[in-house]
């Protein structure tokens, strides 16, 4: 029995990288042979132990056998004769299919190394097409590693797949693992150019799909084409170094503007509203995590109206505030203002440009959070008044708690 670090460890090693999980595989082990080692057997589809002290994983070598579309048509043989190449065979990339042996030998039998060298992303062997997820992880890759191609004969593959209806049998869950993953990367734009490219952008994200051609007014979006700037805002939030849930506010958020009428272009009036709604059915296509979910849809419906806050007065700025709930989720609200400031700079030439709204409404949320609103109730019901009358009343203090921190 011999076991071989696999995968991102040794990819990541290569390419001067830290940080990536290990992973194992045993070759010529059988379950029985690792259980009495005191590995933890955790694999439901397929045999995978954990180590009695390090935890990491470990996975007998195997080979897989498409039976059906999808993600889980997969009939699994893992036995000690399948060897270290067979195991490697089944993996999705060359630079994910190099092993390494305790005395820091490498097996790389499919030329993982040389395309690591070269940076590309290519598939071991045909069985890729066997398993849809496998395009999702590739891109969201390009996505890690922005400077890296995709070879010509893996994206013919991709676009075969695509035709075969392969990513239409996906699972919610993981395809929002790995967009969240490819959102997470260096440059998210790549993982839309190369979903785009392979035409599985139009069936997984079909509302971001439609945004690419649709043109916007130039003095607002030099970039004109929408879907670019969506990229622009994406690779913004990474600059930005932001959380999940700004990116994915981002990547929601001018979504209504692939359905704007033709005759009213380049003009998207009421985009917010449509972005909300598509934004809504996408997170429940996609089970997307509720905190991603809300914040995209706070976005999505006042992101024109941030952009354009700097004009407010108190009053303005208070309708704003209790809209988006930032008295009682002061923190959601601030999320929203950095992916305001995405928004902001992806457009060509806008980059770099300080955002003034972020800080000035950050400043205004502070003060009308000043508000000692225990204090005011208590009063106003010793005054004799009630229900609604307290709340003008609170509204009232936050009003000229905002007015003071705007005259200073």
């Amino acid at each position: 029995m011999k076991t071989y670090l696999v995968g991102g460890a040794v990819r990541d090693a290569l390419m001067g990288h830290a940080g990536s999980d290990r992973d194992w595989v045993v070759v010529g082990g059988t379950p029985e042979a690792l259980v009495a080692q005191g590995y933890q057997p955790v694999g439901r589809d397929f045999p995978v132990f954990l180590h009695p002290n390090t935890h990491e994983e470990y996975a007998l070598a195997r080979t897989e056998r498409k039976t059906a579309r999808g993600y889980h048509g997969f009939a699994v043989h893992a036995s000690p004769d399948v060897t270290l190449e067979e195991d490697l065979a089944r993996r999705d990339l060359t630079i994910n299919a190099i092993a390494q042996d305790e005395h820091g030998q490498r097996t790389d039998p499919y030329g993982g190394e040389r395309d690591i060298a070269a940076k590309v992303l290519r598939h071991v062997t045909d069985a890729f097409r066997e398993d849809p997820v496998r395009i999702l992880r590739l891109a969201r890759f390009a996505a890690r590693f922005p400077d890296f191609t995709v070879a010509t004969e893996t994206m013919a593959l991709m676009r075969d797949m695509v035709s075969d209806g392969e990513v239409d049998a996906l699972v919610s869950e993981r395809v929002w693992q790995e967009l969240s993953r490819g959102l997470m990367g260096a440059k998210p734009s790549r993982m839309l150019q190369v979903l785009r490219e392979c035409g599985a952008l139009q069936r997984l994200l079909p509302e971001v799909g439609k945004l690419y051609g649709v043109p916007q007014r130039a003095e607002y979006h030099p970039e004109i084409d929408t879907g670019i700037h969506l990229e622009m805002v994406l690779d913004a939030s990474a600059r930005m170094n932001t959380s999940l849930e700004v990116r994915f506010a981002c990547l929601c958020h001018d979504l209504g503007k692939g359905t704007t009428p033709a005759d009213v272009l380049p003009r998207h009036i009421g985009h917010e509203q449509r972005s909300e709604k598509l934004t809504r059915a996408l997170c429940t296509r996609w089970r997307v995590p509720v905190e991603c979910k809300e914040l995209a849809e706070l976005v999505a419906r006042e992101h024109g109206n941030i952009h354009q806050s700097l004009g407010f007065g108190a009053e303005a700025v208070l309708r704003l505030l209790v809209r988006c709930d930032a008295l009682r989720r002061p923190e959601r609200f601030l999320l929203a203002l950095q992916a305001c400031e995405c928004d902001a700079r992806g457009r060509l030439g806008k980059e770099d440009e300080a955002y003034a709204q972020g800080p000035r409404l950050a400043l205004l949320l502070k003060a009308a959070q000043s508000v000692d609103s225990a204090s005011v109730s208590a009063l106003a019901l010793q005054e004799g008044l009630k229900g609604p009358a307290v709340g003008a009343r609170l509204d009232a203090a936050r009003l000229a708690a905002i007015s003071a921190a705007l005259s200073v």
